[in-house]
Order: C-alpha cells, then structure tokens, then sequence
C-alpha cells in the first residue's frame, strides 16, 4: 500500500493485524530501550564503556561493559509491573520475574549481539522475542519460557551501525524502522521486507573450520565453486540484516567444537528465525526449522543456517543425507 512519508513506529503498531495494545506496548518499550542502547554504544568510547566488565556469564564468555549496561537498561525499563511476568536474558543465569508474576507475556533478550565487534566499532545489535504465557493463572515459572518459535506473539531485532535501525514481525511481514535521533522516534524505511530466494553472499567463521564436520566443508566448498561472495561481520545481527537485505545465508551449525551448536535458541535463532520466515526466508539447525525445536532449558543451544529459504533449503540437503 501506498503510505505517507514519516509514519512512525507507534502509528505503524496501531494498524489493524499489527499488535494487540499490550504487544505494541512492549515494542514501544523495546524502541526506548534500543534508543538509550544506541546512545551508550556512540559514545563508548568516551564514556569509558569499551572492555571487559570483569566477569564471565554463563556461557563462560566474558561479560563487555556495553553487554553489562544494556541488559540492566532492558531490566530497568522493561522489568516493572506491566503485561510482562518475567524476562529471560541471555546475560542471566536465570529469569528475571517482574512484580506481575501472572501477567499474560515473556520477554526474551539478547540484549547485545556481536560483543567483540564493540571495542572496534563495528556493528553489533539486540534481539528480542515475545510469548505469550499458556497458564496466566499461576506465577511465572522457567518452564512458561520452553516454547517452539512457531508460537512467538513478535520479534525483532535492533542493528546498531550508520544507523539505528529496528526490525520486527509480529506474524504479518518483518518491518523495518529507522531511528531519527533529532526527533527521538523511528519512522517506516523498510515496509514487507522480502529477502530475495537465492542470494549471492555466504556468512560462515572460516576459522572454525578445523571443527567441522564433513557437511559443512562440502557445503562451503560448494558455493565458493558457485561464486559466491564471503561476507562475515562476526555480529549476528550485523551477518542476518545484510543478508536479509541483499539476499544470502548465514551458517554457523553444529561441529565437533560445539556438537549441540554455538548459538542460543531462545535469544538468537527462534527470534531471527521468526524475522526472516515473515521475510520469505527459511531457517534450520541442519535436519529441522528452528521454529519447530522445542525447548528444553533457558541456554539451550542450537546449529543455525538462516537466510534465503532456497539457499537454506540446498543447505539442508548436505547434512540430511
């Protein structure tokens, strides 16, 4: 459809299949969030915010400051009484169940994606994902949180670069929004985002490539046969959004390293994956959709190919045979 220059993110929620109040809501609050996220990540460096934090979370990486920060500004603004009962983070060991423990929502968070790229300056992101609970009767439990992506209410993901950019779905199209910083609001840029089938572009870490396994050597071999260009920030958010734009997959499966994968399902490939199937695209952890993978614990980890669904789909035929 044919829109008016300038509609915001908040104009574009109050449309008719877009959300329901309480989801627009916390996409609003997700919006403030990233908003206050991307003026930390501008002035980290002289804000002394670039480093370590001096920690470990409970994948055994080291916790950045930035890391640090932005998980308690997702906390702070998001964790008072409201239509969410918990907040599950990729930073914590455990949820974070808010004064509302009947409240009908979760919130899932990875509150910055692409942790070594933030003392170089480059790229780096947050992903966010939506359930709505099957039980609002009882307080909020670990368990309320183990649900497939297939049954996520929204999700999105913030990239923060030459500009601020939100990207969200609730189920009817994956929606682009761009920050103006002078008004302090996002307005529609990309509206029904539609990645192309076949892309030209391959996102893999080469350097891991002494863990793989057959399929992925094979698989990589052939499409530097086919021409394909190498692209790979080291961000997963920074790797999906060219991709998702320009067309191209992002691999990064299981291997002898990691054999249960690398990446978390919950905070990484259920949100993206939810993103980029309202996109047109597809995403696998090799032998299954990861929106079908049902959780069994918070951290769970997964293998994830994502991307343009025919490039995902000649993927999959390498580790299905």
């Amino acid at each position: 459809m044919n829109r008016p220059q300038g509609v915001s993110l908040a104009q574009f929620l109050a449309e008719p299949l877009q959300a329901t109040g309480e989801v627009a809501d916390i996409i609003g609050g997700v919006a403030d969030v990233v908003q206050t996220i991307a003026r930390a990540v501008s002035r980290a460096g002289l804000a002394d915010l670039f480093g370590e934090q001096g920690r470990h979370n409970i994948h055994g990486e080291s916790v950045q400051k930035l890391d640090h920060l932005s998980n308690q500004i997702f906390l702070d603004r998001l964790g008072g009484a409201g239509p969410m009962a918990g907040i599950a983070s990729e930073e914590m060991d455990d949820f974070y169940p808010t004064p509302s423990p009947r409240a009908p929502y979760l919130l899932l968070i990875d509150p910055l994606d692409g942790s070594s790229n933030i003392d170089v300056n480059l790229s780096i992101g947050s992903i966010f994902s939506i359930h709505r609970r099957a039980d609002p009767t009882r307080d909020v439990s670990a368990g309320d949180f183990f649900q497939p992506g297939h049954q996520q209410v929204a999700a999105g993901y913030a990239i923060y670069g030459a500009s601020t950019m939100l990207v969200y779905t609730t189920g009817h199209g994956a929606h682009g929004f761009t920050l103006d910083a002078e008004q302090g609001a996002f307005f529609l840029s990309h509206e029904n985002v539609k990645t192309p089938p076949v892309g030209a572009y391959y996102s893999v870490n080469e350097g891991n490539s002494r863990h793989w396994e057959a399929a992925t050597t094979d698989l990589v071999a052939q499409m530097k046969q086919a021409g394909r260009s190498a692209r790979y920030v080291g961000a997963l958010v920074a790797d999906l959004h060219r991709n998702l734009l320009k067309g191209g997959i992002f691999l990064y499966p299981a291997d002898r390293k990691s054999p249960s994968g690398k990446l978390r399902l919950l905070y990484e490939a259920a949100p993206l994956a939810f993103v980029v199937a309202q996109a047109g695209g597809a995403a696998s952890d090799g032998h299954q959709p990861i929106l079908d993978i049902v959780p069994t614990a918070l951290h769970q980890k997964t293998g994830l190919i994502i991307g343009s669904a025919a490039d995902v789909k000649q993927a999959e035929g390498f580790y299905l045979t």
